[in-house]
């Protein structure tokens, strides 16, 4: 099978795109490698991939392939270029889209709005209208657990209603799966939508919790417990995750078993096991041998109390069943903190 998967230099993409090519697909892999966080890890996310560039000086356009992988390509390349990634479809006549491409952080979206139209919203209808121009057999595309927004209802269900969202952020991804619907509905493209809950392990973004906490305890520096702590993270491991969107891949929406006969779904993706913040700090503590220095501030603006997910439709539509413990997701991740792996280490 011939997949396109955008924003491959990103956390979870990367890993989408190493399991579908263990597994012996053709992938082709797009990324505009913005300096949003560290570039270093994006860097290094490629190389693992097997795709190297002398001082990592990537050209927009440029075809790059693995050295690893003999059906792996890399083209630097970004979702708003629509002429671009037009020619790109009509070259590759790819079978199936996975579309992780965005921009991404909630907090960032406070203070960066237009970045979030650009890439979350003109971006994702350059790869809608792709996807219809070019027969494009399924589409799947990463929402995410913020679209629940004030909902106080748990676990969150995909039934909920999620008219409610608390960033920018939030609502482009709400956006995003109504776009999906209409085009779904107008074309018969076969669409699915995960609503990603917070994602954790090796090769993570150094702006979220886990990297975060981890550098800081390692350099004896406090850590920022937003809320004083009292807040509940549904944490779930990137293995789980890649595994969990490469299932939705391979199960379709049937249009005759879907609402209103439109082929398209939209799931949890998490652990269904929310864990206390506290709980999560004192994993991370543990595995680094020693206590954080703690300074516990209140919520942030776009922060939400609790994610939790229902993640019961993927687990019966596609299998979806999460393996990896936050004990054992930790360990793994604090190892490969402290290995040379790590470029930011």
């Amino acid at each position: 099978m011939k997949i396109l998967v955008s924003g491959v230099a990103g956390f979870i993409a990367s890993k989408v795109m190493n399991l579908l090519l263990d597994r012996g697909d053709i992938v082709v892999g797009i990324d505009n490698i913005n300096d949003y966080y560290d570039q270093r890890l994006k860097y290094g996310r490629l190389n693992e991939l097997g795709f190297e560039k002398d001082n990592n000086e990537f050209v927009f356009g440029e075809v790059l392939m693995s050295k690893k992988y003999p059906k792996a390509k890399f083209i630097k390349m970004d979702l708003t270029d629509k002429d671009s990634l037009d020619k790109l479809f009509k070259e590759e006549n790819f079978e199936k889209v996975i579309n992780l491409a965005a921009q991404a952080g909630v907090r960032y979206s406070i203070t960066n709005p237009y970045a979030y139209l650009e890439s979350n919203l003109a971006g994702f209808m350059n790869i809608l209208e792709c996807c219809r121009n070019y027969n494009i057999k399924h589409l799947v595309y990463a929402s995410s657990s913020s679209v629940y927004g004030l909902n106080a209802k748990v676990p969150y269900s995909e039934d909920d209603k999620v008219d409610n969202p608390v960033s920018l952020y939030a609502a482009t991804k709400k956006s995003n799966e109504l776009m999906a619907h209409a085009y779904s509905k107008l074309y018969g493209i076969k669409m699915t939508g995960l609503r990603y809950f917070t994602v954790y392990g090796p090769w993570g973004r150094p702006d979220m919790s886990p990297m975060l906490f981890a550098k800081a305890i390692m350099k004896d520096e406090p850590i920022k417990v937003f809320n004083n702590g009292d807040m509940i993270r549904d944490f779930t491991y990137i293995d789980d995750i890649a595994n969990g969107t490469i299932c939705a891949l391979d199960n379709e929406p049937i249009a005759d078993r879907c609402e209103n006969n439109v082929p398209y779904k939209i799931y949890n993706i998490g652990c269904s096991n929310p864990v206390k913040l506290m709980d999560f700090i004192s994993e991370i503590e543990s595995a680094c041998g020693k206590e954080a220095k703690k300074n516990f501030l209140p919520m942030q603006p776009g922060d939400v109390y609790q994610t939790n997910a229902d993640t019961t439709k993927l687990e019966q539509d596609c299998g979806y069943k999460p393996k990896i413990t936050l004990h054992e997701g930790i360990a793994r991740f604090m190892q490969w903190y402290k290995s040379d792996k790590n470029p930011l280490k």
